[in-house]
């Protein structure tokens, strides 16, 4: 074997140990819930694992990754580089994915062919003949997600001087809150017909009045009101501190640990 050949193996080999460790795990389930597989190899046909047209969440590991929604790679095919894809429903593939392969380092990926930005990931995989140790944990701490905002419509009566025999100034009033309630609730040309329907119910509420013996009318009209309230849902992910020969370290996890996390001989964690 000449010497060209001998390099060019050479060379060969590196690469296909380099790309050996990429990785992808798929979940069943958004935020990485559910039943999972992962592979290193190229998969023609998810159906092999059961997971054909079941993926909803997946993980990315140091190499990218091409994922269509038929096998064989072929149909729709997005390219996903390292990192972790709460939703796959982002790129039109939630439940839609049947093949999956490696791209190659030296494959040139036009940008229109790429799924949206992914959260980064830490590849925390044990290394070759890498030796792992024990930290204690010292806290953890639970992040939930952000508020979220929760609406309500009751009834508040309003006290209106009595005009005549039909309150034509509460039907009035009342159609433009109805108007106001109907537009926050409705979307696109449904918009416009709540805007609409808001605006006549709101005129028969305005209508509705009660005269009193001071010849003062009593309106009820709906009003909307909002609130925020804590996150109810699992945390987002848990804030962990541990401390490993006298130094202490952060990472983020998206389980609660143990007393103890595997670290190597840094400080760095492993699986």
């Amino acid at each position: 074997m000449n010497t060209f050949l001998k390099s060019a193996l050479a060379v060969a080999t590196v690469a296909m140990a380099a790309q050996a460790g990429a990785q992808v795990t798929f979940h069943e389930r958004e935020g990485f819930q559910g039943r999972s597989f992962t592979t290193e190899r190229p998969v023609r046909n998810f159906e092999r694992y059961g997971f054909s047209d079941r993926a909803s969440s997946v993980v990315v590991l140091r190499d990218r990754w091409e994922v269509c929604s038929d096998a064989q790679f072929s149909g729709r095919c997005v390219v996903l580089r390292p990192g972790r894809y709460e939703s796959l429903a982002a790129m039109g593939m939630n439940d839609r994915a049947s093949s999956a392969r490696l791209v190659s380092r030296n494959a040139r990926v036009s940008d229109d062919r790429y799924a949206p930005a992914p959260l980064p990931v830490y590849d925390n995989r044990r290394r070759p003949n890498e030796r792992l140790y024990q930290a204690d944990v010292t806290s953890v701490r639970a992040v939930l997600g952000q508020p979220q905002q929760r609406c309500w419509v009751e009834q508040e009566q309003v006290v209106q001087p009595q005009r005549g025999d039909l309150n034509v100034g509460g039907a009035i009033v009342g159609a433009v809150l109805g108007g106001v309630l109907g537009h926050q609730v409705g979307g696109g040309r449904g918009q416009d017909i709540a805007t609409a329907g808001g605006a006549v119910a709101g005129a028969a509420v305005g209508a509705n009045v009660g005269r009193g013996s001071s010849g003062q009318a009593v309106v009820s009209r709906d009003v909307q009101r909002c609130t925020n309230v804590p996150n109810q849902a699992k945390p987002d992910y848990w804030d962990v501190s541990y401390t490993f020969r006298g130094q202490e370290h952060h990472i983020q996890m998206v389980t609660p640990p143990g007393r103890t996390v595997t670290v190597n001989r840094l400080g760095e964690p492993r699986a």
